[in-house]
């Protein structure tokens, strides 16, 4: 039976036995490691420890945009030069990578790195100025410039548990523990090196495949999210700039220190599940009627009916013309008098269709004065091409003009509240890992309002989570100061905040968020990124507490 390639090889004789338990304590460390740059660090740590090594490099294997392979460093340390590249240190490795293959299709031997990658074989150099097979001259020429003598080389290929080559661990300069003296690295040593590359080669596949999911569901999800942006010109970018102001709500909830939020923390798994969330909170607006989405006017259903009720006018007004020249043809000496008639009528039908025109934008609240109007309005007549007396508005469309707020009716607003009920449809319907199950709670409650008047579920404060109550406040925010909705013009800082006051007094949005809104300026560090500067008129925000 073939060995576990993840079990290292049991201790030889001359082998020291504290290595091995060594390597038994770092194998399971590694194997529990869910951050792949702190993996990456304690694959070279574990390998320094073990071997007395001076230095380390650890390279992974990435594919070019020609599709050549290369090795890419990810991390590279020098104790006795204090080099700390790569990884969490935050200092970037500006070195090349080092292509597998030359430019002519030959494989690059010339390096030990890439040799180790080509043969998959370890290489043991006892010391690099004397290696005759391999070419050391970039690492003679870095000693010249740093005064660094490199020696000694223990280059050890990972392979994944599919026998793949991933990456190459590099070692250098061996030092006796009780002299400090660089030597070879040991014989002995070679067996436990290639177990450590074994266990860290499948604790780090494990690590790129599960980011290689991740980096897939993300981008799955980006892409729902530009197909909603995409399906009105109106609300483009909403279902990326929410999940940049949460996420702005929600850094500010973690480092408040006072309040009812003072213990509430993100880990980097909630963290994640609050990205995911925010993303997919308007995935259900897929199966909204473009129509209704794209409202942009109340007659405006795939195209604003506004044109053809302009159309009547201009018929009524042509009409009315025809009969008073017929009039005055027929009486000629009455013609100054039917003039002045014609011309008030038509002023008349001149300020009715303005008033339409303007009704029909929506931006303003619509008085039962003005509603009365529309239906007035309704009663004049208008003769169509078949003769037939018509009324100047149908039915459908005195309705859609009498809307008192916006451009939707309450048939059209329950559409659009619709897309609510499929988002939790949708996201109750996936599969979610043990770390994202609370995505669809998160997501779904955005329309949610704090005294339980909120759709879909009506839930109340106490039966929403922090997250899904931010991300309410970050809908209602996002909305109100967009700049890309045609009813309106985007909201300045003050009128938003203002707005958001009067939620909180009626108990629609989370109180304790709106102060911690207020108070840690997330207006003013969403506002600098995403709104234009006009827009940023607040200095001092105390008026809204």
């Amino acid at each position: 039976m073939a060995a576990d390639p993840t079990t290292p090889a049991a201790p030889s004789a001359e082998l020291d036995q504290e290595l091995f338990w060594r390597l038994i304590e770092i194998s399971t460390a590694l194997s529990s490691e869910r951050n792949t740059s702190r993996l990456f660090e304690r694959i070279l740590d574990a390998a320094q420890d073990i071997t007395h090594a001076d230095g380390g490099t650890l390279y992974l294997i990435k594919e070019r945009e020609e599709g050549r392979p290369v090795l890419e460093f990810e991390i590279l340390r020098n104790d006795s030069l204090g080099l700390s590249l790569g990884g969490t240190s935050g200092n970037r490795i500006e070195l090349p990578p080092l292509p597998l293959y030359r430019e002519d299709g030959t494989p690059n031997h010339s390096n030990i790195a890439t040799h180790t990658a080509l043969t998959r074989k370890m290489e043991n150099i006892e010391d690099a100025y004397y290696a005759e097979h391999l070419d050391f001259s970039g690492t003679k020429a870095f000693d010249a410039r740093s005064g660094y003598r490199s020696k000694s080389f223990l280059t050890v290929p990972l392979c994944n548990h599919a026998d793949e080559i991933i990456g190459v661990l590099q070692l250098l300069n061996a030092k006796d523990p009780a002299t400090g003296e660089t030597i070879a690295f040991k014989k002995g040593l070679e067996p436990i090196a290639e177990a450590l590359a074994s266990s860290a080669a499948i604790a780090l596949d494990n690590q790129i495949l599960l980011q290689d999911h991740k980096d897939l569901l993300d981008a799955f999800i980006k892409v729902i999210a530009q197909a909603i942006d995409a399906k009105s010109a109106h609300t483009s970018a909403h279902c990326q700039r929410v999940p940049a102001l949460t996420e702005m709500i929600a850094q500010a909830a973690c480092e408040t220190r006072e309040g009812p939020l003072q213990d509430f923390d993100l880990d980097e798994s909630d963290w994640y599940e609050l990205h995911v969330a925010s993303w997919m909170h308007d995935c259900g607006k897929l199966a909204t009627p473009d129509s209704v989405l794209d409202k942009a006017t109340k007659l405006h259903l795939m195209l604003d009916g506004i044109d053809a009720v302009k159309t009547r006018f201009s018929a009524a007004m042509a009409q009315l013309e025809l009969k008073f020249l017929r009039q005055i043809a027929a009486q000629p000496e009455q013609a100054a008098a039917l003039t002045a008639v014609l011309e008030q009528e038509l002023q008349v039908l001149r300020n009715d269709c303005l008033f339409v025109e303007k009704a029909n934008v929506g931006g303003e609240f619509m008085k039962p004065e003005d509603q009365a109007r529309v239906r007035q309005i309704a009663e004049h007549r208008w003769v169509d091409h078949l003769g037939e007396v018509r009324p100047m508005l149908t039915e459908a469309e005195v309705k859609f003009l009498c809307i008192e707020r916006g451009t939707l009716s309450f048939e059209e607003r329950q559409k659009i509240n619709d897309h609510m009920k499929v988002t939790v449809q949708m996201l109750e319907s996936l599969p979610f890992p043990k770390n994202l199950k609370r995505v669809p709670e998160y997501a779904g409650g955005h329309h949610e309002k704090m005294d339980g008047t909120g759709f879909p579920r009506g839930l109340k404060r106490e039966q929403m989570s922090w997250p899904a109550r931010m991300m309410a406040i970050a809908d209602i925010f996002e909305a109100l100061t967009s700049s890309d909705r045609p009813y309106k013009a985007p909201m300045k800082i003050s009128q938003s905040l203002s707005i958001l006051q009067k939620m909180k007094q009626q108990n629609h949005i989370d109180p304790d968020l709106y102060e911690l809104f207020v108070k840690s300026r997330v207006w003013e560090k969403y506002a600098r990124v995403h709104l234009r500067p006009e827009q940023l008129d607040v200095e001092d925000a105390s008026s809204y507490l």
